[in-house]
């Protein structure tokens, strides 16, 4: 296309997340692709934006250049002041000057200069026609001094000074005036454009843009890196949200090597995996990369690219990541600190937003595409082989390889187009000492659910979603002697069960058909019929990831008749003891009386304190349930809490006055023989070995001292310890025994670990 003497690449408007892109194929230009370095680039944008409407600016070459909406702004209001002083005629003869008089002398250079400044100059440079135009005014001020020259001067000083106005009603114009003015000399234009058109630079293959505000006015809070990208959190002084920055290298490279990047890109598009399937594609990684490696070489070389092993090692881990990977969204998934990644509809118009486990919420600086969307939806639909369409709106998958669940829903469900949600899950368990640690839980309350396991009680643990309930089940998970059989039943995988086995339990994972979203398949089994299966594969403590559906009748069939094994554990939705009961009975249809199968609901919630912002999770409520009522628990006294939380406290007290009245702890006393200070005994010496941990932890700033390798292993050694004294003694001293496990751990066990750290 060609504007004036100037030829001008194909241009497109494209709309995405509401947003219309005004895109300049920069391939073939002769001129450079940027607005700070290039006048002509600065016309051919002012010209064509005079002409249509955008929101962003993009030059696309091997790399795009991005201009924000601000950005655009600034030249549209330029744009829209060029037809705008042609419509007017300013450089007509009634504003040159006086006519019929020897005024018309000045016209012709006085015409030369208006269509200079507002016309011709204007698009170009519209900074340097502002400061033209102020020079022009200042001379013809200084000339005004002889009253013939002035009489002659003053239409076109008017029209100057109009010209002067409709300038500085621009917000490009303005901004300038107020740097100028701080100046001693005239500075180059190009060095102003540099302070207002500053583009985002990034691989043209990459949808996601990246927007950053401006630093001295946030209070940066953290800083971290994630698969070689930066993290920064911010506290922004007027946003209630913090700000989650992410910067990854591909954003931030040399020209040279996004042309290799580009070129590779296209050259591995046309590679045919054959038959091997995506989730294939994703376990051979590594493969992948060494191919693409090998291209970045070759490609390098050709064009005389020097680029050492560590760069083209680089560059091969950025084209996986967006041809195998998952793009911007894998380095996220990544981040281990984040529990939640939220992509709303539609696409493109907000950030989306993270949940961090430290700053809860935040708000990031990527904003993903709808292109981008389609491509990930395509490739969950070919990796689940499962259907996404209008008739199938949902889509739930397990990213196993990044330990991800992630949720997908499209239209009509979502009326504003596809949107996603996916939860990290922690690549170890949470434990006991950790949730001590994080303040979820109290020693006590830690070592009385310990012993309750211990003593192969059933327990449901409940909350609302994100307030801890399947990450504190993965922790009493941890707190079964590992001589005991588990089967883990989930419809989605969130237990680390792989992880488990190589610490040394014996569990089974079964995985059912998700509840909701997905067509039924006949290569998955419903959660009930799983369920029935668990009950014949022998005596195993049996796990449920979640009590959904109509496996509940069967689950509370089985714990009545003592089938199910020796522990049963499982989470529900709800946010009380009281809630359980009524979700079992009255949505589940499971009569009232076989809910007292269950004996402790444990009862997780995020508390706001005194109204603050921040949200903390806490373990709230321990409650039994007892056996002597008919009909309502709440009513009968059938519910009896052993610990609730005071939030002016922040403590999880016990009730020590509803011990009396307990029926679970006569029932341990009867298959035991623990007597009740036996038990609490216990459950005391429990709750300080845990609590020892988190000391030492501190004490040495040593956090692996918490992960599940190093406190299964200190737990075993605890009962084992247990077991020596009861065999040689008939009875336990926990006193002596947990001074013991004391001198141990800290003198065997931690030593050991701290000094291959040191190693390290």
């Amino acid at each position: 296309m060609k504007i004036g003497n100037f030829e001008v690449g194909d241009y497109a408007v494209k709309e995405s997340g509401g947003k219309r892109h005004l895109i300049f194929d920069c391939r073939n230009c002769v001129y450079s692709s940027s607005l700070t370095d290039d006048k002509a680039c600065r016309y051919h944008v002012i010209s064509i934006l005079s002409q249509v409407e955008a929101d962003l600016i993009v030059l696309a070459e091997v790399y795009e250049r991005v201009y924000n909406e601000k950005q655009t702004k600034l030249l549209k209001e330029i744009s829209e002041l060029v037809p705008k002083f042609e419509l007017e005629n300013l450089w007509g003869v009634d504003n040159l000057g006086k006519t019929g008089s020897d005024c018309e002398k000045f016209f012709g250079l006085r015409h030369d200069l208006l269509v200079k400044i507002s016309h011709e100059l204007i698009a170009f440079d519209p900074i340097l026609a502002y400061i033209t135009l102020l020079s022009e005014i200042r001379k013809e001020k200084e000339k005004m001094q002889n009253e013939k020259y002035a009489s002659c001067s003053k239409e076109f000083v008017k029209t100057l000074l109009y010209l002067k106005e409709e300038f500085e009603s621009t917000d490009l114009i303005s901004k300038a005036k107020e740097i100028l003015v701080k100046l001693e000399e005239m500075p180059d234009t190009k060095q102003l454009y540099y302070s207002f058109f500053e583009a985002q630079v990034k691989p043209s293959f990459i949808g996601s843009r990246l927007m950053f505000e401006k630093a001295e006015s946030l209070e940066l809070l953290d800083e971290y890196s994630v698969k070689k990208s930066n993290v920064q959190i911010f506290k922004h002084p007027n946003k209630v949200e913090k700000l989650y920055f992410l910067n990854p290298p591909e954003y931030t490279l040399p020209p040279e090597k996004y042309f290799v990047l580009s070129k590779t890109k296209e050259i591995v598009a046309t590679y045919q995996p054959g038959k091997t399937s995506l989730s294939n594609i994703a376990k051979s990684r590594k493969y992948f990369e060494r191919v693409y490696e090998s291209t970045i070489f070759d490609i390098a070389k050709q064009n005389n690219i020097s680029l050492s092993k560590e760069e083209i090692k680089e560059l091969s881990e950025i084209v996986a990541r967006y041809t195998v990977g998952y793009g911007i969204l894998e380095i996220l998934l990544s981040d281990r600190n984040l529990t939640d990644v939220y992509l709303d509809a539609p696409m493109g118009q907000k950030p989306l937003y993270v949940v961090h486990s430290e700053y809860g919420q935040c708000q990031t600086n990527i904003l993903y595409t709808e292109d981008e969307a389609e491509s990930l939806v395509s490739k969950l639909r070919a990796m689940s082989g499962r259907p996404f369409d209008e008739a199938h709106p949902v889509l739930d998958y397990d990213l196993q390889e990044l330990e991800t669940r992630t949720a997908t829903i499209g239209k009509p469900l979502s009326p504003d187009g596809i949107a996603f949600a996916f939860r990290l899950h922690k690549m170890t368990p949470w434990t006991l000492p950790q949730f001590i640690d994080k303040d979820f839980m109290s020693p006590l309350s830690a070592g009385l659910l310990s012993f309750f396991i211990d003593t192969q009680s059933t327990m449901l643990v409940t909350g609302s979603r994100g307030s801890g309930k399947t990450s504190l089940l993965g922790a009493l998970l941890l707190e079964v002697i590992q001589n005991t059989r588990i089967i883990v039943q989930e419809d989605t995988l969130e237990i680390p069960v792989s992880y488990m086995k190589e610490i040394g339990f014996n569990i089974q994972r079964l995985k059912t058909r998700a509840p909701i979203g997905t067509a039924k398949s006949e290569t998955e089994v419903s959660p009930e019929d799983a369920l029935r299966t668990a009950l014949r594969l022998g005596d195993s403590a049996l796990v449920l990831g979640e009590v959904r559906s109509t496996e509940a009748r069967v689950l509370y069939e089985a714990m009545r008749v003592g089938a199910a094994g020796n522990i049963v554990l499982g989470t529900i939705h709800g946010d009380s003891a009281y809630s359980v009961w009524d979700r079992v009975v009255n949505d589940l249809n499971v009569p009232s009386t076989s809910f007292k199968a269950t004996d402790i609901v444990v009862v997780a919630r995020p508390i706001r304190f005194g109204g603050s912002l921040e949200r903390h999770r806490r373990v709230v409520q321990i409650t039994e349930v007892k056996k002597e009522w008919i009909k309502d628990p709440l009513h009968e006294g059938g519910l009896l809490d052993l610990m609730l939380f005071d939030a002016s406290k922040d403590k999880l007290e016990l009730q020590e006055d509803n011990l009396k009245e307990s029926s679970l702890f006569d029932k341990i006393h009867k298959t035991s023989g623990l007597s009740m200070t036996a038990m609490w005994d216990s459950i005391k010496s429990n709750a300080n070995s845990k609590s020892f941990m988190v000391e030492l932890k501190n004490k040495l700033e040593f956090p692996e001292l918490l992960e599940a390798e190093n406190t299964v292993p200190a737990s075993n050694k605890l009962m084992l310890l247990k077991q020596d004294q009861l065999e040689e003694n008939g009875s336990v001293d926990f006193d002596e025994v947990l001074g013991k496990w004391k001198f141990w751990y800290k003198n065997e066990f931690v030593k050991r670990l701290y000094s291959r750290r040191k190693k390290k």
